[in-house]
């Protein structure tokens, strides 16, 4: 065979499942015939860390004539215990040891430091989530307490989920990172080159190439790309991924070309396979798709605009071979469910749709391509590679990665699931819209939905359509409650300091957000800081958002992240703390009925929100159906009884439906004649059924049969139960 390509994610993304672009690139090669191997360096690196010999060399590290602080000589004084208990922590992590658990629980098996003093009451925050959860989340602060000990004693850049990720943030000029990488090897870069030189002595590549998705995975990648050019100067190095994408687009600096041979953005599977094809002597330097390079001493950018991107259906589906899935690790940091979904469990990643349906947002970069273009895949084609991965991963679980899922093809997604009987749990990101509807929301629960994430973002109405979001906090509200009684979670992402924000609009923000809370329609949530990027509306036209960019000219390393005046001359950075506070209360129940100035240590004007907003929001709902809805029964069919009933002397010709589901028995009473149509049109609305009928084709049908007065029928009480039982309008 020859040499094959070696992909590689460097340290650090999440821990619990590995980040998709390797497998994505993997699959798309499988489908061109290009042997390829990947790499998690995070996981390996982590692992080669938190176990016992890596824990002894650990230690063995630290400068114990160097004053620490008493949290460190805490840690260091109880060395061996932390040394003899890591190994069990970390397979118990993997899902290999659950026993473990009632120790762990105990309270007197773990070294505690100052992670531990920090804890959330445990009875509290999982008196619902089962001692495993719990002695997961114990178990995660062991190993927090552990990361805080080595950045302070032995690598400051240190950190689950990033590392260096300083050095990669606005990082308008290479300077800072080119130095830090004239610096001996740290120990966490130590362990990296050990690992990589092993894994490229056993892969002999032709090509490495890293994919680097956050800030976080940047100086590893360029430590690795240092190594493998000074040790293996005939290997070829790549990069791309997220990072690259948003942040190097206008790259100049030709150091950068002492470390990577090849730059390449967005979407990765046409550059990659041109640049292999150009490695191999079969393609001019000028045919690479979007690819930086080092081309006569200068900085070129090559975009052969002759070849076309691929299809989201001719990619293929992501494998996940050579990735040690079993070796992940399940952790929780946060005492909250949804959180948990991020660092807990096995996801395989898909993605619905490539890009945005919506792409106005004006904070968000939807000038960019993997935004700007969108396109879906079709629902039969997703459930194929659905199956595919659970084949290969063993694993059920889905995280659709979508910038925002399209809520019709979730519909067909959720269908095409129930169809052929797949048992999944998925989540995704979405825009609260109203399309949203309450059956929709039940349809996707029974397809296996468990979550959605979806920007609320400032939760003003003024700001929210300065921010072309296409929604109303009201309308949220209504989406929010259809999720919830359907039995999924949400998740909200908001947003404080947009520009020309005022204080009262941050107040009133945080009002309605307690609403959300405190009307049990909102499970989780989070506060970012506005920031601005390049490549968004604000960015490029930042005039008329009353902003003044102070960012001085195009740097020559990363150009995204803009600094900038307004004209509000709001202090945004002194509401984070209370923000986030109230937030953390919130998500707990807790604290619903404390006025908002208890969360501020400095004044702030009352709230303008009438408490009851929220409320009466949820109160003016009403389902309202057009006649192309369409119907569709996804439960089982009933049991039919045909009856007379009797009262005063007169009689009526009864039929009775009993449905079945699997938590409860729903019984509808109507007229005999209704009956009978009812009973012969509902095996026509099963969703097995691939041909689908319209709500006025059923007022059709009902009329030929000789009745009368549809619409009375339809929306009376009986009819209304049953969808309860699985009789749905989408």
């Amino acid at each position: 065979m020859s040499a094959p390509v070696l992909l590689i994610t460097p340290p650090f993304t999440q821990l619990n499942t590995p980040y998709p672009a390797t497998a994505y690139l993997k699959g798309f090669l499988n489908t061109k015939g290009i042997a390829a191997v990947q790499a998690d360096m995070g996981i390996e690196v982590t692992l080669a860390l938190f176990c016992k010999a890596g824990l002894q060399r650990l230690f063995a590290q630290i400068d114990t004539e160097v004053e620490y602080s008493e949290n460190a000589k805490r840690i260091i004084a109880l060395h061996t215990d932390y040394i003899h208990t890591v190994d069990a922590v970390i397979s118990f992590l993997q899902g290999h040891n659950p026993t473990l658990a009632q120790l762990v629980c105990k309270r007197n098996f773990l070294p505690e430091a100052g992670r531990f003093a920090q804890l959330d009451d445990l009875t509290h925050g999982f008196g619902t989530m089962g001692m495993q959860d719990k002695a997961k989340h114990l178990c995660t602060m062991y190993l927090e307490d552990l990361s805080d000990l080595i950045q302070e004693c032995v690598d400051p850049h240190f950190g689950f989920s990033r590392y260096a990720e300083r050095l990669g943030r606005s990082a308008n000029s290479f300077d800072e990172i080119y130095h830090a990488l004239q610096t001996p090897l740290s120990f966490i870069d130590t362990l990296t080159i050990e690992l990589l030189a092993q894994r490229i002595e056993d892969v002999r590549p032709f090509m490495v190439a890293f994919s680097v998705p956050f800030p976080g995975n940047l100086f590893a990648a360029f430590r690795s790309a240092q190594w493998l050019k000074a040790n293996h100067p005939h290997i070829k190095v790549g990069m791309g991924g997220g990072f690259p994408n948003t942040e190097l687009r206008s790259l100049s600096d030709k150091r950068v070309f002492a470390f990577f041979d090849y730059i390449t953005l967005d979407d990765g599977e046409a550059p990659i396979e041109n640049l292999i094809t150009y490695i191999n002597g079969k393609l001019p330097i000028e045919q690479l798709k979007r690819t930086f390079a080092l081309h006569d001493g200068e900085v070129t950018y090559f975009d052969n605009p002759s070849c076309k991107d691929y299809k989201q259906g001719q990619i293929g589906t992501p494998d996940y071979s050579d990735l040690p899935l079993d070796k992940y690790i399940s952790a929780i940091e946060v005492v909250n469910p949804m959180h948990s979904l991020w660092s807990d469990g096995r996801w395989n990643k898909l993605t619905m749709a490539h890009g945005c349906y919506w792409g106005k947002c004006t904070f968000c970069d939807v000038s960019l391509p993997y935004i700007k273009l969108y396109e879906p895949i079709a629902a039969q084609l997703l459930c194929d590679r659905m199956e595919e991965l659970i084949a290969q991963t063993g694993q059920s679980g889905f995280h659709f990665v979508d910038e925002a899922a399209p809520p019709a093809l979730m519909r067909e997604l959720a269908l095409e699931i129930i169809r052929r009987k797949l048992v999944v749990s998925w989540w995704t990101n979405v825009r609260f819209e109203k399309a949203f509807t309450r059956d929709l929301c039940l349809l996707l629960k029974a397809s296996g939905c468990i979550a959605v994430s979806g920007g609320l973002e400032v939760a003003s109405d003024r700001l929210l359509q300065l921010i072309d979001k296409g929604i109303t906090v009201a309308q949220v509200a209504k989406v929010n409650k259809h999720f919830t009684e359907a039995g999924i979670m949400v998740h909200a992402y908001l947003m404080y300091g947009y520009p020309t924000q005022t204080v009262q609009e941050t107040i009133d923000s945080l009002e309605m957000v307690r609403q959300l809370f405190e009307a049990g329609i909102l499970q989780s949530a989070f506060w970012h800081q506005f920031a601005l990027t390049a490549h968004s509306p604000v960015g490029l036209n930042p005039e008329k958002y009353g902003v003044t960019i102070t960012t001085q000219g195009i740097g020559s390393f990363a150009n995204n992240d803009l600094e900038y005046t307004e004209t509000t001359g709001v202090d945004h950075n002194s509401f984070s703390y209370g923000l986030k506070k109230s937030l953390h209360n919130y998500m707990h129940g807790a604290c619903l009925d404390y006025p908002l100035h208890k969360w501020f240590d400095f004044k702030i004007p009352k709230t303008s929100i009438a408490p009851d907003y929220i409320t009466n929001a949820l109160q003016e709902e009403n389902i309202s159906s057009k006649p192309t809805t369409k119907v569709v029964f996804i439960g089982n069919q009933p049991v039919v009884e045909y009856y007379t009933k009797s009262k005063k002397g007169s009689s009526w010709e009864m039929a009775s439906f009993r449905f079945e589901s699997r938590t409860e028995t729903h019984t509808i009473h109507i007229e005999q004649a209704q009956g009978k149509w009812l009973e012969s049109i509902l095996p026509a609305l099963s969703v097995n059924n691939i041909a689908t009928t319209s709500l006025q084709s059923l007022k059709e049908s009902y009329e030929a049969a000789g009745l009368e007065d549809f619409e009375l029928f339809w929306d009376n009480k009986p009819m209304n139960t049953i969808y309860k039982a699985g009789l749905l309008q989408l």
